[in-house]
């Protein structure tokens, strides 16, 4: 059984984040990179399936920065068998994304049987790739997954949808899932695990190597900037008692005229 997993390096959700000067991105010079979250619980997956099917073999693949690979690196430290790596900007659109992991998974050669990824990337919360491989694969998809079970080559999924109820699929492999919070808890990497990372294959690919250019850009950004600073607040004394009533009043105009919650 060949296993993939789409993985995305993040910046760290404390990491302070400043506009380039032309509002064209973000400047990445000093950011702390890190494995998606939810690309975590799609790593996690893998290695449960691996751990019930010795024989699989699971791929981590990601499009990206060639700054580092830390999330790779951390994703065959927990457990995954090999890593491929497209070197890209970290400002590329979902469809060009999605093509050039199409592209490296087929670069390896193996048919896949599973593909898993997050259910979306914390930093641009676009929700797609997933969906938009699957698609280029025609392959079936489910996304926001919490639940997993397999039975030889079918898999049977529960998803979260409104209202907190749950959906279940029954589907036969090959197939794209897209995994949320609660489907599993990620193993920490242990030390052995990441000294045996550093001798794993990890395969570097360009963005010609997988078939994709500039044209295949459906979205380009622009006019980053960062959002407006909150005014100061405003204070009301009332500890006169006779002004109170008029306070009241200024304040219950001003939550409905300013603050618009009233």
């Amino acid at each position: 059984m060949n296993i993939f997993v789409c993985v995305k390096q993040v910046p760290d959700t404390e990491t302070k984040i400043i506009p380039t000067s032309d509002g064209s991105f973000i400047e990445t010079a000093s950011i702390k990179w890190i494995m998606n979250p939810y690309d975590e619980y799609a790593v996690e997956q893998a290695l449960l399936i691996k751990t019930t099917i010795p024989e699989a073999n699971v791929t981590v693949v990601r499009v990206g920065s060639v700054k580092d690979t830390e999330a790779l690196r951390t994703a065959m430290a927990m457990g995954a068998d090999e890593a491929s790596h497209v070197a890209a900007g970290d400002n590329l659109d979902s469809y060009s994304i999605a093509k050039a992991l199409k592209g490296a998974i087929e670069k390896t050669g193996r048919k896949p049987d599973i593909i898993l990824a997050g259910k979306q990337a914390i930093d641009d919360d676009c929700l797609q790739v997933p969906q938009i491989l699957a698609e280029m694969f025609n392959l079936p998809s489910v996304s926001v997954i919490v639940g997993f079970e397999m039975n030889g080559t079918t898999v049977k999924v529960k998803r979260e949808v409104e209202g907190g109820a749950l959906e279940v699929y029954e589907i036969a492999t090959p197939v794209v899932l897209a995994c949320n919070k609660g489907l599993n808890t990620p193993r920490y990497a242990s030390l052995p695990g990441i000294m045996k990372a550093k001798k794993k294959p990890l395969a570097q690919l360009s963005l010609a190597d997988v078939g994709v250019t500039d044209a295949d850009r459906r979205v380009k950004y622009s006019g980053f900037k960062l959002p407006p600073e909150k005014p100061a607040g405003k204070k009301f004394d009332a500890t006169d008692a006779a002004k109170q009533k008029d306070v009241v009043a200024q304040v219950v105009g001003l939550l409905r005229t300013e603050a618009k919650v009233l």
